[in-house]
Formats: C-alpha cells, sequence, structure tokens
C-alpha cells in the first residue's frame, strides 16, 4: 500500500508540470512513511511514497525499472496471488531480483500487456511506463478498492493517490457547481467519473487506458459486475460461497509485516476474524469502545467473539472528547468535501491499530454484497405489498410530530418510519436515490442557489442506472457496489487507514467471490428478517450463536449533542448569514430553516445534512477561500 503520482505532458509547455512532481510526491508522505522515490523520463514524471508490506528491503523500492530498463512501474496496492503469478513466469524463464508482488505485476505487464490485469486478485492503482515506445498504461482495479484521481487538459495529465497531490501540481480547487446537488444529496460524490472537484475525475473502477507519445487517453473497461444467473441449490451455494470466502481470507494473510484483523462484533468482521484465526495463530483484533455512547458501543460482543476465538483482542475505548480530536485531525487532512461522520471513529481505530499492526483485515463490503443494510430489509417490504405497508401509509401523517433522530432506538425507529412511508410513494428508481440519501430532490434545490443543470441531471441519471421498475432485487445490490462502496465506504477506508499508514483489506471484495454472490438469487442472500442469509448460514458452526441473532448496530456519530454545545460555536462560525451571503452558494433562508429543525424537537435528517454543509465549509476555506 503506497501513494502514487504522476505526470504526462502533452505539449512544450506541459512540462512545466514535471518540475513539480517532488511537491507532489511530499503531499503524499502519510500514505508510504518507508520510503519515496521519483522516476523522470522525457515527458513522463512518475512519483511513489512506499508502505513495506511485501519485501520490505530496498530491493522492491518504487519507482520500479524491470531489470532490461524498458518498464518502470508505481504501484498502490497489493496483488495477493503474486506468488502463482511467480511461479508462472519463471517456468517461461523470467528472473526476479525482489520478493515484491511489484516486480511480479511489472514482470506480468511485459509478457501480457493489458491482459495481465485479467489475471490479478488484489486491489490496486498503478501506472507503467515503456521507454521504448514512450507509452504509458494505467489500471484501476475491479471495485475502486484503491483511488485513482486524474485532471487532464491540452497540455498535461495528472493522476495521484488523493486530490491533495494533483493541487500540489498548481492545478486550482474549485468545487463543480454540477455535483453540488450530488454531494448535498448524499454527503459524499459516488464515483461516476466525477468528483466535487471541477476539473478532477477519478478513474473508473475496472478500467484501464493507455497514452502513446504525447497523445491523449481513452478510458476502456477490462471488468463489470456479471448480471446472468447461476443454476445452483441453496446447499451447493452455501458449500461454495464458504470455500471462497476462506479462500479469500487465507490469500489476504500474505504479509512480512505485522498483521490483524478488525473486530467489531458484527457479523462480516467476526466471520473473517475467524476464518483468519484457523490459519494465524495468536491473531491481534483491534475495536473501538464509546465509553460516554453506550447506545453505540459493541465491544461486549467483539471481546466475545475473540474469547471464542481465542485471538490478543484489543479495545480502544474513546470519549467525547478523544471524538472531537478526531474530527479536527479530519478537517487538517480534508482535501474532498466527505462527510460519511463514522470516519471519526475510523481514524481513531486506524490509528491505534497502526502501533501494534501495519496490515488489518476487515468485513467491509459484505453488505453491500450480501444485502446488510436497513434499506435492504425496507426495500424487500415495500415489493411484498401486505398490510404492514397499508398502515404505515395511512399512519404516515402521524409521524411528523412524533421525535425524529439517530440518537436514541425509539427516535431512530420513528426516523426510519417515516423515510419508509415516504418511499412507499415512490418508484424503485425514485426510492433508491431517496433512501441513499438524506433528503428530497426538492431540499438540494431550494438550499443551493445554482438551479439544478442539465449536466447535473446527467450525473444523477447515471447514479441509478440498472434500477427498473419491477426489476429484480440484485440490481438493488449491484447499485450499491458501484455507488455506496466505492464512493463511501471504500472512500472511508483508505483514507483513514492511510493517514494512519495502515494497509486494510476486505476478503469479501476478492472478485472470485462477488462474481459468484452476484450470479446466485437475491433470495439466497436476503429475506425478510434475515439479511446476509448465506453468510449466516454458512458460518453458524463459527461464532458465538448471538452474534448471528443479534441485530446490526451502525456506528453513529454524536452529531446532535456536538451541534448543540461543542460544535455550536462552528455552526455559527461556518452557517452564518453574513457568510452565506458572501459565498453566495447557498440559500440563506433554507440554511436557517435546517438549524431551526435541528435545535427542535423533531430534527430527523437535519443533523447530518447540516454535517454534511460544516464539512463543505471547512474545505471551502481551506482550498477556494485561501487561495
Amino acid at each position: 500500500m503506497c501513494g502514487i503520482t504522476g505526470a504526462i505532458a502533452f505539449t512544450e509547455s506541459g512540462k512545466k508540470y514535471l518540475g513539480k512532481i517532488a511537491d507532489a510526491v511530499k503531499s503524499l508522505k502519510h500514505r508510504g512513511p518507508d520510503g519515496e522515490g521519483i522516476f523522470l523520463h522525457d515527458h513522463v514524471a512518475f512519483g511513489h511514497t512506499r508502505l513495506a508490506i511485501i519485501d520490505t528491503t530496498s530491493l522492491a523500492s518504487q519507482p520500479f525499472t524491470s531489470n532490461d530498463g524498458r518498464y518502470t512501474i508505481i504501484l498502490n496496492g497489493e496483488i495477493f496471488n503474486y506468488r502463482e503469478l511467480r511461479a508462472e513466469l519463471e517456468k517461461e524463464g523470467m528472473q526476479f531480483r525482489s520478493k515484491s508482488d511489484t516486480e511480479i505485476l511489472l514482470g506480468l505487464f511485459s509478457k501480457k500487456g493489458k491482459s495481465c490485469l485479467e489475471m490479478l486478485n488484489g486491489f490496486f492503482a498503478f501506472a507503467i511506463h515503456d521507454k521504448i515506445d514512450n507509452s504509458v498504461f494505467i489500471a484501476r482495479d475491479r471495485f475502486g478498492e484503491k483511488p485513482f484521481f486524474y485532471y487532464s487538459d491540452n497540455d498535461v495529465f495528472l493522476f495521484a493517490s488523493e486530490p491533495k497531490a494533483i493541487a500540489a501540481f498548481g492545478v486550482e480547487i474549485i468545487p463543480d457547481e454540477d455535483v453540488m446537488p450530488l454531494f448535498f444529496h448524499l454527503n459524499y460524490t459516488p464515483s461516476c467519473e466525477h468528483t466535487l472537484l471541477a476539473g478532477i475525475h477519478e478513474i473508473p473502477q475496472g478500467s484501464y487506458a493507455g497514452f502513446s507519445e504525447k497523445k491523449s487517453f481513452q478510458l476502456h473497461k477490462y471488468y463489470s459486475l456479471p448480471h446472468h444467473k447461476k443454476e445452483i441449490s441453496y446447499e451447493e451455494a452455501k458449500k461454495e460461497f464458504r470455500r471462497l470466502l476462506e479462500k479469500a481470507v487465507t490469500d489476504r494473510l500474505v504479509s512480512d509485516v505485522p498483521l490483524g484483523s478488525f473486530l467489531s462484533g458484527g457479523l462480516d468482521s467476526s466471520v473473517v476474524t475467524a476464518i483468519a484465526a484457523k490459519h494465524k495463530e495468536h491473531l491481534e483484533t483491534f475495536s473501538i469502545g464509546f465509553r460516554d455512547q453506550s447506545f453505540f458501543d459493541e465491544t461486549k460482543f467483539a471481546e466475545s467473539v475473540s474469547a471464542h476465538l481465542g485471538t490478543r483482542h484489543h479495545v480502544f475505548s474513546v470519549t467525547n472528547d478523544d471524538l472531537l480530536a478526531s474530527l479536527h485531525s479530519f478537517f487538517k487532512e480534508l482535501d474532498e468535501p466527505f462527510a460519511d461522520s463514522s470516519v471519526l471513529a475510523l481514524n481513531i481505530l486506524s490509528q491505534e491499530t497502526k502501533k501494534h499492526v501495519t496490515v488489518a483485515l476487515s468485513g467491509d463490503g459484505a453488505d453491500e454484497l450480501l444485502g446488510g443494510y436497513n434499506k435492504h430489509e425496507a426495500e424487500l417490504r415495500v415489493r411484498k405489498k401486505g398490510l404492514s405497508n397499508f398502515i404505515i401509509d395511512v399512519g404516515a401523517p402521524m409521524l411528523g410530530g412524533l421525535p425524529q433522530s439517530r440518537n436514541s432506538r425509539f427516535s431512530n425507529r420513528m426516523r426510519q418510519l417515516g423515510k419508509y412511508a415516504e418511499g412507499l410513494k415512490l418508484s424503485a428508481t425514485e426510492r433508491y436515490y431517496r433512501w441513499a440519501g438524506f433528503c428530497t430532490d426538492e431540499e438540494v434545490d431550494r438550499l443551493l442557489l445554482k438551479k439544478r443543470s442539465r449536466n447535473s441531471r446527467h450525473i444523477e441519471k447515471e447514479i441509478v442506472t440498472g434500477i427498473h421498475h419491477n426489476g429484480e432485487f440484485n440490481e438493488v445490490l449491484r447499485a450499491d457496489m458501484r455507488i455506496v462502496l466505492e464512493g463511501d465506504m471504500l472512500v472511508k477506508v483508505d483514507r483513514m487507514s492511510m493517514w494512519n499508514g495502515l494497509e486494510v483489506r476486505p476478503p469479501f471484495l476478492d472478485h472470485h467471490l462477488v462474481d459468484f454472490v452476484m450470479q446466485l438469487p437475491s433470495d439466497f442472500k436476503i429475506e425478510p428478517g434475515n439479511r446476509k442469509k448465506i453468510l449466516r448460514e454458512s458460518f453458524h458452526d463459527l461464532l458465538p450463536a448471538e452474534i448471528f441473532t443479534r441485530k446490526k448496530q451502525g456506528f453513529e456519530v454524536p452529531l446532535l449533542k456536538w451541534f448543540r454545545n461543542e460544535l455550536s460555536g462552528m455552526i455559527e462560525e461556518l452557517l452564518n448569514e453574513k457568510f452565506i451571503h458572501e459565498q453566495h452558494l447557498f440559500n440563506p433562508e433554507e440554511i436557517k430553516k435546517l438549524r431551526r429543525r435541528l435545535n427542535s424537537n423533531n430534527p430527523g435528517d437535519s443533523v447530518a445534512r447540516i454535517w454534511g454543509l460544516i464539512v463543505f465549509q471547512k474545505w471551502w476555506k481551506k482550498y477556494v477561500e485561501n487561495k
């Protein structure tokens, strides 16, 4: 795991960017505290910061050049099947000077070209320069686990693991107003090649591009989620699912540095940890507890799993003050607005975990793959069209007078019922988009002064493509794999772990496993009252029974409490009427309305919406106002 950055000049004028490669590398130092390097050749500059995981010697340092001097690579990520690939290449007579997966990928590319992508099992973003024809090849992994941002104009193509490195080349950072409606609906920007930063895009998941000398590029897809169905019985599916997940976990145990596992006490991380513990003695596990927030604390479940498996468990018990300190650290590093508040806890967990290991397994991806979210079960219930839907629809007007927030079980239940009642009246496409976010299109339109453009509507349409009226439920899961996973969950994991020099590996995103699961009937994965069905029923023998019967408990930061107390001054600083008028982005009256609702007995999702505004404003002051 590392940081990569580079510049490809198309013109003589574009070559001025090559001289700024050192600044770009410096901005990514947190991603690779173990070393850095730069490669320069004609119109190409590559930079790399290294977090040493496989072959920690200097022989594996990057940029890495092939033995014959032709190819040079920079890689962020890991190739988990590199040993098998190495054995195949050695049979063909290829020799290697390191034990790294980077050299294996470079050797494979020299033999297979772009076809090598089909053979890789791992997560990655990489660039390869060919000195003979002065070309560059770039690629990103199948699910977008590793980031790949880029900026392109007539003179240059710039790329990096994080936007701050592109800014270091001198690119102006301003918001893309066409994407702002999307951000203020979701609190993040799903990667449909767009970011909230004007002119800065992302290479889509499962894509590659090639550059011949001084010519522009064109993106190509090499991977898409399968759409056809597999004919298989449920019993056979359970056996194959277990085999594939066990292999995915064991493949991700390869490491030349200490490795452990996140263990929240939820089903996903518990199953991953249980498998890992069978293959690695004295496995170290890590969880975070909330001393001041018992409603959100899951450590007793994590401790139960650890005791059952015999792992060396570490619990990091944090206070409200610890979370607030993490908040300020988050704002310091923020280079693109991202308002999933659970990043704060993950930042602390990553920071503390890094004191013990350099690699951690996680359960990320299971909810999107197997139907683990509340909205998934809600979607199933909407489609059943039973009596309960009629009762909720009739009673919806009464819900408006009840307290709705995320800060207690009762108020959160009322919030969920209100949102469910709203979804009953929508089409499948509209419902997906509404439930993915925190407000309606009308509320976003009232918030922003600039009216939604044709391009804005096109971008939003891209988000929900593939979800059809009366379509199969697997469409919803595919959409989550494209949108929620890549735009929210994987961003959160990559940024928080890499800010702390920690590599996180999610076995549920092994592409063999994903391909298999995506071809299964949806009722193998989720039924009313039984989410992630195949996971529960394939691994029931490995864990305590309570892990399979407890309800999912997502992490929530106590934002409402903060906004009414510790962060009230921040709200006044960033959302006061004078600043809003000067900024000329937001409707002051809509901001006032949100602030009034925040302080009412029925705050609803105004808490999340205010948080999105705070994050945006902090970013604005750092990159736009102070430029």
